[in-house]
């Protein structure tokens, strides 16, 4: 009777995880269904942006987003996001990847895994061309300064370098340069990216470059966890971009050259 017992409780257990449903990766779903979702910030100049002017989506990322899913050979879908949210959209199955210059930090990696790196930029200062006290990039760290910086950014990491300025974090990116131009804040940190979006749209601002490497950080694309057949077609994807000119196209075609790695 106990064998017994014990054969069909083993025959039980070989049926119910022979049986379990297979959760596919997300690479089998992106093929079966035939789309590719890509989550990105509409608001990122050079990188991922909404052009007024046309109404198309532009960028750097928006061009090899459309190189990924030709690759792929599926369709492609947009999916609207922010650097305060993007994490959960991930990890909600909002979308497949995060192409918008997403930078590599700690906090980062612990929710997410990263791609290769495909750009690397420095961190950069916007004031008014008028500021009184602020005149180059090592004027900055000064008591009475302040600081803004846009939470969820890898800026609002590095701002905690400043020891003696003070750092007010915003939501929205739009406040940094309100902050600034209004007075009520002396300078806010970009990268190289928004950077120059700022310069060519405004023409009270001056950027201060840093008289030494500050905090370099690389960007790559974000997948959510433990998915490793898809981060190893991502890091293929973006080793033959490297390899075939196309990173290096579309970074010229963006003015972001300076940044891109192309090795």
């Amino acid at each position: 009777m106990i064998r017994l017992y014990k054969s069909f409780i083993g025959a039980l257990t070989l049926i119910i995880f022979t049986t379990a449903p297979v959760v596919a990766g997300n690479l089998e779903r992106i093929k079966a269904e035939s789309t590719l979702r890509v989550c990105h910030w509409p608001a990122y100049y050079a990188i991922s942006f909404h052009n007024s002017k046309n109404g198309k989506l532009e960028g750097i990322d928006i061009g090899l987003a459309r190189e990924l899913a030709s690759d792929l050979g599926v369709k492609l879908q947009f999916v609207k996001t922010s650097f305060a949210t993007f994490i959960k959209d991930i990890q909600a199955d909002k979308c497949d990847i995060a192409m918008f210059g997403v930078g590599i930090t700690e906090s980062r990696a612990k929710h997410l895994d990263y791609s290769d790196p495909y750009l690397r930029s420095d961190i950069y200062a916007i004031v008014t061309k008028n500021h009184s006290t602020l005149k180059n990039w090592d004027d900055m760290d000064k008591d009475g300064h302040i600081l803004v910086v846009q939470k969820g950014t890898f800026m609002e990491d590095a701002a905690s370098a400043f020891k003696n300025a003070s750092i007010l974090s915003v939501v929205k990116f739009q406040q940094r340069e309100k902050e600034v131009r209004s007075g009520r804040a002396d300078a806010f940190l970009t990268d190289f990216p928004y950077g120059k979006k700022i310069l060519v749209t405004y023409d009270w601002a001056k950027l201060l470059e840093p008289s030494a490497p500050f905090h370099k950080t690389e960007y790559a694309y974000a997948i959510n966890k433990g998915d490793p057949e898809w981060l190893a077609y991502i890091n293929g994807f973006v080793g033959r971009i490297k390899s075939d000119g196309r990173l290096k196209k579309h970074a010229q075609d963006n003015g972001l050259l300076p940044i891109a790695i192309l090795d």
